[in-house]
């Protein structure tokens, strides 16, 4: 997995469109989310006392598209504070902001936001089979008994259901990568976004699956399609408490994203006849947030908020929803 993603000719790494043209993540499906996330950042200026610079830190970038839109979301104070970092393996793409840094390692001390949108996902995993776990090879069929390290984990965050056929993905790889990204943040918020599921509600046969082209496809490790699995959100925010030293706030991306100002009520008819234009945007937009904030779709993901250097209430004020029953 980590050689088909990230290899030489891996899917990640690879000159091309990138991800946005194998799958719909919520950045490329509408810029409502952008415009949550620069929500989010404005708050959170105003708790941190308008740093200089305001960093923002998005891991597993793509091709810069949600740092571009952040580039004329904010008045000009913040505008001119704000320092945009994309971490991505793949190269920089032509055409890109100038004023987007780009690299492949997340930088240190930020003093601001760290975003992780669809990333972790990506963070190689191993499959684990059998009563007494082992390792399932690429060919198929069981390998080696799993290390004692990754059968901890399995212990504490995946148990072994008592169902034929039954796997369970090692996120140990997961965690250790959110502690470090949690770890760079000097003050402010560490925000992961993904697909994945909590301790009790484990997929049985696994996640694991590829993209090409928009389609899902077998998850075949050559390069060719994106190989990805569900993430154990739970597993990778105690991963990052227990670097930052407070608990995270952990909600659904509806929840979220209707904090943040995005919802899918459709405009009152009667706009249709006094402001048809702007009755058509509306509908256009609340299309769209129904889209974001489908619990069956992308509404569906999970948002880590882990905070930094900062107290409970600092986080209530920024985004109440995910901290008020903190």
């Amino acid at each position: 997995m980590e050689k088909a993603l990230y290899g030489p000719d891996g899917f990640f790494t690879r000159p091309g469109p990138g991800p946005a043209a194998h799958f719909r993540t919520s950045v490329h499906a509408s810029p409502l989310f952008a415009s949550a996330v620069a929500r989010l950042i404005a708050r959170l200026d105003e708790a941190l006392g308008r740093p200089d610079p305001f960093d923002v830190v998005d891991v597993g970038a793509g091709r810069g598209e949600l740092l571009t839109t952040l580039g004329t979301a904010f008045p000009d104070d913040l505008q001119r504070r704000l320092r945009r970092t994309a971490v991505e393996v793949g190269p920089r793409p032509a055409g890109l902001d100038a004023g987007i840094t780009w690299g492949p390692s997340i930088p240190s001390g930020t003093v601001g936001m760290l975003i992780a949108t669809e990333w972790l996902d990506n963070v190689p995993v191993d499959v684990a089979v059998g009563a007494t776990p082992r390792y399932l090879h690429v060919s198929g069929r069981p390998g080696i008994r799993v290390s004692r390290t990754d059968e901890r984990w399995l212990r504490e965050w995946w148990p072994h259901p008592a169902v034929t056929g039954a796997r369970a993905e090692i996120g140990r790889l997961r965690d250790e990568a959110w502690a470090d990204a949690v770890a760079s943040v000097s003050r402010g918020l560490a925000v992961a976004v993904d697909y994945g599921h909590l301790r009790d509600a484990r997929p049985v046969f696994g996640s694991l699956a590829g993209y090409r082209d928009g389609r899902r496809v077998d998850p075949v490790p050559d390069g060719s399609c994106d190989v990805s699995a569900y993430v154990a959100m739970d597993a990778v925010a105690a991963a990052g408490a227990l670097v930052a030293g407070i608990e995270p706030g952990v909600v659904s991306q509806r929840t979220a994203l209707r904090a943040l100002g995005v919802h899918g009520r459709r405009p009152p008819h009667s706009q249709a006849h006094d402001d048809p234009t702007g009755y058509v945007h509306a509908l256009a937009l609340a299309s769209a947030a129904a889209e974001l904030t489908d619990p069956e779709g992308l509404g569906g993901h999970w948002w880590v908020v882990q905070p930094l250097d900062l107290s409970l209430s600092v986080c209530q004020s920024v985004i109440p929803a995910v901290f008020s029953s903190a």
